[in-house]
């Protein structure tokens, strides 16, 4: 049995290969390049404001000093573990309190309440502070910059110009302390609570990263805030903490009676990598859609009569009504087949300035008749079309026998 010959229609296993190669080779260096971004990132790195993180954002260096100055420190992820911490000599640091649900916040406030600790809560918002530092407001964030005190909160005092901003608050509570102001509000807010103890709110937490600990008088206020106790509790809130998802647990930073959309739960990093390969995606397909070859002749692999051709393609003309093309093809079609039997040059033969003499003089007609019929406008409807072609075939016959 003989094969079907191939035609450009049916690609080979080369040809497909060769078009092929070009996105494979990208995607294969597209799985490289991120599988060595991880490889390079695997190590310590912890992230942002980890005290075991190096990193510009780590908090490492603020962990390392107050360890030098006797302070333990300790790292933990529940809210079971930071509330079974409270007590009168421990500082309880919350990286992320908006991350928490409503009944991690209860569970922690219950527990610090009466325990005479400090709590530094850095850069709540609206979805932690009525739970954990009730009657305060945050405002819209200011820039953060190099601040003065403005106030007379002895550690403040002591640091001097610290880098603070973010979020503003605002409250009505007896004994509060507010510090290095933006725009008339602070950035830096301390409460009193139960049994001697307090709350800190940081309106942003820059000061703890390694890169900015040595600027102003970062080091200093961020050891005083932190060290005023013998043990240092690093609450950094985790979604795999089991009492984020127990009963009566809100979505992570969901107010109460509010929603969060489905791009709220998404991290921002699949986000950018959605971005980014559609991106990729546009960039190969306009690659693709420019790589379009020279055209090339094949041999059919049937033969088809020059009738059915022609009409076929009428058929297609009457398919999409386009009566100007398929009259701009007749009358090429004419001119072409009348030139030579008029004297007439190939090159010149769509050209009415010497055809229609040619032709006017051989028929004895009005040159104005006869450009109507061989370079007149399109037919307005099928009968004018069919009605074109006919007076086309007669001049020619008349140009044969005259």
């Amino acid at each position: 049995m003989t094969g079907i010959p191939a035609t450009s229609m049916s690609l080979t296993g080369r040809q497909v290969w060769t078009r092929s190669r070009g996105l494979l080779l990208a995607v294969l260096l597209l799985v490289a390049a991120g599988i060595t971004m991880a490889a390079l990132r695997s190590g310590a790195h912890h992230g942002a404001l980890d005290p075991r993180s190096a990193d510009p954002a780590g908090s490492r260096a603020v962990a390392e000093l107050l360890r030098a100055q006797g302070v333990s420190v300790r790292v933990v992820t529940t809210v079971g573990d930071a509330s079974d911490a409270a007590g009168p000599d421990v500082t309880l640091l919350v990286t992320d309190p908006d991350l928490l649900t409503r009944s991690q916040q209860r569970t922690l406030v219950s527990a610090t309440d009466s325990a005479g600790g400090r709590t530094v809560l850095l850069a709540p918002g609206p979805a932690s502070l009525g739970t954990l530092a009730p009657g305060v407001a945050a405002e819209s964030p200011a820039r953060i910059s190099a601040r003065d005190p403005q106030c007379d909160y002895a550690p403040a005092r002591r640091a001097g110009e610290a880098a603070l901003g973010g979020a503003r608050y605002t409250t009505d509570a007896p004994d509060s302390d507010g510090c290095y102001p933006g725009d008339g509000l602070p950035t830096l807010l301390r409460l009193d609570t139960g049994a001697g103890g307090d709350t800190v709110l940081l309106g942003a937490s820059d000061l703890l990263h390694n890169e900015h600990l040595d600027e102003h008088g970062n080091a200093s206020l961020a050891l005083q805030l932190l060290g005023s106790r013998p043990e240092l509790v690093w609450y950094m809130p985790s979604l795999n903490d089991p009492a984020a998802s127990g009963p009566g647990g809100e979505a992570p930073g969901e107010e109460a009676g509010g929603e969060q959309s489905f791009l709220d739960l998404i991290p921002s990093g699949w986000l950018w990598g959605t971005l980014q390969l559609t991106l990729a995606a546009v960039l190969a397909a306009v690659w693709r859609g420019r790589r379009l070859g020279p055209l090339v002749t094949e041999r059919l692999p049937v033969a088809v009569r020059a009738s059915e051709a022609t009409e076929g393609r009428a058929r297609l003309y009457h398919k999409a009504n386009a009566r100007d093309r398929a009259a701009a093809s007749l009358r090429s079609a004419a001119r072409a087949r009348l030139a030579p039997r008029l004297g007439v040059s190939t090159a010149d033969a769509h050209a009415p300035a010497v055809l229609l003499p040619a032709v006017a003089a051989q028929l004895d007609r009005p040159e104005r008749d006869i450009h109507d019929l061989l370079f007149g406008p399109p037919p307005a409807d099928d009968t004018s079309l069919v009605l074109l072609a006919d007076h086309l075939d007669a001049l020619e016959r008349e140009v044969r026998t005259a």
